[in-house]
């Protein structure tokens, strides 16, 4: 019988971490091996999960638990502040590495890469791991060819940090590389209300929204002469981005190095 990937996870006590503890329990071909935050210490993460003890416990020393009980990969969806902190330590240690978080600079990221090879093991990061989002992501760059005239709105909690999301972002990026660069609206527009007309990339325009009861979700609107397109993507609730999660647990130690999107590895 294959031996099981041993999956460590850091943010262990927040919403994500527990959606992620759970996923990996049940999943056959995982094991969860260690769980890190600095809330909730000795906390079983078995009965956190409603899934009964499982006899791992949360811990606070990242180095100390590393090398106690050596897991094949960490998991961090916290913040980029975090995960600054935290994936030097984890890549230092040879463990591989899945990221979920935006906010996160070319140049840490290109350090990641760099820290990565240099102690052979694999980082994966992802702007959103559902597939769906994916393939939203996907449709946008195709539709605007035909129909350049576009902007993006993102809704997110209200405990969502940096704006726009990565997904926003990385949208508009792939949506630019079938685009020349012009600047959309009138003219001679002018906002009453400063932003009102939102964040500018390559002349498309993007909007963030923030409000309680929201989970992830976007839409690129695309007008045309007497038309429109909208393509729009719902996480409706967190289990949305397990697929993907799980996925990139399970490939990532084929990786060396840094290795960016969903859509590289399914």
């Amino acid at each position: 019988m294959e031996r099981k990937i041993r999956v460590g996870v850091i943010g262990a006590a927040g919403k994500m971490g527990r959606e992620i503890m759970k996923a990996v329990m049940k999943d056959d071909a995982l094991e969860l091996s260690c769980a890190f935050d600095i809330a909730m210490l000795g906390s079983d993460c078995g009965e956190l999960c409603d899934m009964g003890s499982s006899g791992v416990k949360i811990e606070g020393d990242l180095p100390a638990m590393l090398e106690e009980k050596k897991p094949d990969v960490m998991v961090d969806f916290t913040v980029a502040k975090a995960v600054e902190a935290n994936a030097p330590v984890v890549l230092s240690h040879g463990v591989n590495l899945v990221i979920g978080t935006s906010g996160l600079s070319a140049e840490e990221l290109n350090s990641f890469d760099k820290l990565a090879r240099d102690n052979d093991c694999g980082v994966f990061v992802a702007s959103n791991f559902a597939i769906g989002a994916v393939l939203m992501m996907k449709f946008a760059a195709e539709a605007i060819k035909y129909m350049p005239y576009a902007e993006v709105i993102e809704m997110h909690h209200d405990h969502k940090k940096d704006a726009p999301s990565g997904t926003a972002a990385e949208t508009l990026r792939k949506m630019a590389e079938n685009r020349e660069i012009f600047r959309q609206g009138a003219p001679d527009e002018f906002e009453k209300i400063t932003g009102s007309r939102g964040g500018e990339y390559e002349g498309m325009r993007v909007h963030s929204v923030r409000l309680p009861g929201y989970v992830a979700h976007q839409e690129v609107m695309f007008g045309g002469l007497g038309q429109i397109l909208t393509i729009r993507h719902d996480s409706i609730t967190r289990e949305s981005f397990i697929p993907g999660i799980l996925l990139a647990l399970k490939k990532v130690g084929d990786i060396k190095g840094l290795l960016s999107g969903l859509e590289n590895i399914i």
